[in-house]
């Protein structure tokens, strides 16, 4: 009998050791637990997969222009918490509009800590058809990804919420601080306003 009672034991021993490691396994390997926070990183876990090797790092080198043809490179977003939204411009009607135009129209977005500005691969005379249409987009900050090549370049044309994948990027936000680091990333295919989780993530940069 006692000799059952010792096998018996190993046995429930044994399960035990079992459960505890399945459960530290699926612990660690959680998106929430996916994120490093030693890098400097957002504590809201994003999921974007290629987007968040971005985070915790400066963007590569790029080049935007605004409406009037001045260029905008990484240093130029140094000083302020910079939004980034990277969107397929005209032919995102009404969602990428909106957002756009939400920008604008949030005075959060443009103070001297946060500024926000939305990159439309469409040409700045192209642009200025929907801003006839949507008065309230002449607010907004935008600048000009003519043919999608600095999307392509920091691997945003094939994100979920692309509707043309390969082409055109879709409805993503990478976010800045100060020093020029991405310290937020999120591709959104649900292509909802964002203003304020951006704000919550902002505000916890210097936590």
């Amino acid at each position: 009998m006692s000799n059952n009672k010792g096998v018996s034991f190993v046995y429930v021993a044994i399960t035990i050791l079992v459960v505890s490691a399945l459960g530290y396994f699926l612990f660690k390997s959680s998106p929430q637990n996916s994120i490093g926070a030693d890098r400097g990183q957002s504590s809201t876990p994003t999921n974007n997969g290629p987007l968040d090797s971005l985070i915790g790092k400066p963007l590569p080198d790029i080049q935007l222009t605004d409406k009037d043809g001045k260029t905008y490179t990484n240093e130029s977003f140094k000083g302020k918490n910079t939004v980034l939204f990277f969107n397929e411009g005209l032919m995102c009607y009404p969602a990428c509009w909106n957002q756009i135009a939400g920008f604008g129209t949030d005075s959060r977005f443009n103070t001297d800590q946060i500024q926000a500005f939305s990159v439309l691969v469409d040409s700045s005379s192209d642009w200025q058809r929907a801003i006839e249409k949507m008065p309230e987009l002449a607010k907004a900050g935008t600048l000009f990804d003519i043919g999608g090549s600095v999307s392509g370049k920091l691997g945003l044309l094939n994100l979920p919420s692309s509707m043309h994948r390969g082409s055109l990027p879709g409805h993503t936000y990478i976010v800045l601080d100060k020093e020029g680091i991405v310290r937020y990333a999120k591709d959104d295919p649900n292509m909802a306003m964002a203003n304020d989780l951006l704000i919550k993530e902002i505000s916890g940069f210097n936590d």
